[in-house]
């Protein structure tokens, strides 16, 4: 499994979100001259956060973009998700029912299933928060709880 520019940037956008969230809506020129990303890019990567209820939306003077939900309650899971799909890494595994017609006699599939457990698993359990922290004490700012 390869998370492809889009899925990395949206992390990007929504770390940036979370950061700055006490400033209220942000625009994405903000964000993408900070983020030294593209801000057509960005434009891109919005529809799909939206669909997946990670942004808040406002339009207008004060217009502007904000997480839709606190840091500490959006995975790193989520994210990638709504940007690259399932993340299984085999395709037998993208569905809940496993429709491969070699599925019962397969033998490597308790690896392909071990591997996904485990990178749900992790992903899951890194919120946004979870990185402002450890991106806090890396560089030695503020205290986290």
């Amino acid at each position: 499994m390869k998370i492809s520019t889009k899925g990395r940037y949206a992390l990007r956008m929504l770390l940036d979100l979370a950061e700055h969230q006490e400033q209220g809506f942000i625009s994405l020129k903000e964000i993408a001259e900070r983020q030294h990303i593209s801000k057509k890019y960005l434009e891109q990567i919005v529809p799909m956060l939206n669909k997946s209820n990670l942004l808040r939306t406002n339009r207008g003077n004060r217009g502007g973009y904000m997480l839709a939900k606190l840091a500490d309650n959006i995975t790193v899971g989520e994210v990638l998700r709504a940007t690259e799909g399932n993340l299984a890494p085999v395709s037998c595994l993208e569905y809940s029912e496993n429709t491969c017609k070699l599925a019962n006699n397969c033998a490597t599939l308790y690896v392909w299933d071990g591997l996904y457990q485990v990178i749900c698993n992790y992903l899951d359990n890194i919120t946004l928060q979870d990185i402002l922290c450890h991106n806090n004490e890396y560089i030695g700012s503020d205290y986290c709880i």
